[in-house]
């Protein structure tokens, strides 16, 4: 009994020290790698996510510090985006005032009225682009929390009130146009819907080529509330579409800096619409445009 005894105990060590291991290296582990990471992050790197196999505490801590990595390399993508295109946006503007300040205050060249002119026409682009980057910051900020601003508005009512604001532009430059708008009771953040519609309506009168009416529709479809805008515009080469909402996206740089645009309108849209789980796109044949978003009802 005693050897019985002996033998099953050693049997027992044996199985617990296993066990033990097993259990040690389980909890070690996944601790070793999170502090290899949290080192990676501290030095400035982004490492790749840590494989997460429990649900308990350690699971669930993992899980936090991935979605942290994460969040700060999306951070510091942006940050870099954000700085290289204003550098970008920026230089031009500043470059023609900075030298026409300098041959004005060496008498290179003479001032009249017509420059001055075209000097603050210049500092009010600057100045507005600034303001659009204020309003991007806003979006891009609580692009990842619940858009709680909403109320239950009549969207035919608020397009109408939109386009409103449009008609002495659309009757100075003699642009006809057709509204077809579905009556319709939908919950969206009003100012940033508003500022969408404003900036479809803006951009289709801002590079309107054409002698056909512009086409404003608000449709309710099964799912969704549809807002489109259709009309003849600046040509927009097949290659080029799916660039049209990024950030500083211009089809022809120059005339667009001509037109007053900073390429911010359209991002910013976007920013907006997909805050409300909608879509936006357009269509193209190359000259006629469709401009459209969406909405959830």
């Amino acid at each position: 009994m005693f050897d019985y005894l002996l033998l099953f105990s050693l049997f027992a060590v044996a199985i617990g020290s296993t066990l033990q291991f097993y259990l040690n290296r389980k909890l070690i582990s996944p601790l070793k790698e999170l502090i290899e990471s949290t080192r990676k992050v501290k030095e400035g790197s982004y490492p790749n996510p840590i494989e997460v196999h429990t649900n308990d505490e350690m699971g669930e801590l993992i899980t936090h510090f991935n979605q942290l990595t994460h969040q700060l390399k999306i951070n510091q993508q942006q940050r870099q985006r954000l700085v290289s295109d204003l550098s970008h946006e920026f230089r031009t503007p500043l470059s023609n005032l900075n030298g026409y300040l300098s041959a004005l205050k060496n008498g290179v060249i003479e001032g009249d009225p017509k420059l001055y002119q075209s000097l603050l026409e210049e500092s009010k682009r600057i100045t507005k682009l600034v303001a659009q980057m204020e309003q991007l910051k806003e979006w891009d900020i609580e692009s990842t929390l619940p858009l709680s601003d909403k109320e239950y508005i009549n969207i035919k009512a608020l397009m109408e009130q939109s386009i409103e604001m449009f008609r002495w532009l659309l009757d100075k430059k003699a642009i006809p146009y057709e509204m077809k708008i579905d009556n319709q009771n939908i919950s969206v953040n009003t100012q940033g819907i508003t500022q969408v519609i404003s900036n479809l309506v803006d951009n289709s009168i801002r590079y309107y080529q054409g002698n056909d009416p512009l086409i404003i529709k608000g449709e309710c479809l099964e799912k969704v509330y549809k807002i489109s805008i259709t009309g003849e515009g600046q040509q927009i080469p097949l290659t080029e579409q799916e660039d049209i909402f990024d950030r500083f996206y211009r089809v022809d740089h120059s005339r667009s800096r001509e037109l007053g645009g900073s390429g911010l309108g359209l991002a910013i849209s976007k920013e907006i619409v997909e805050r409300h789980k909608g879509e936006i796109g357009m269509t193209s044949n190359g000259k006629i445009h469709t401009f459209w978003f969406t909405i959830p009802l």
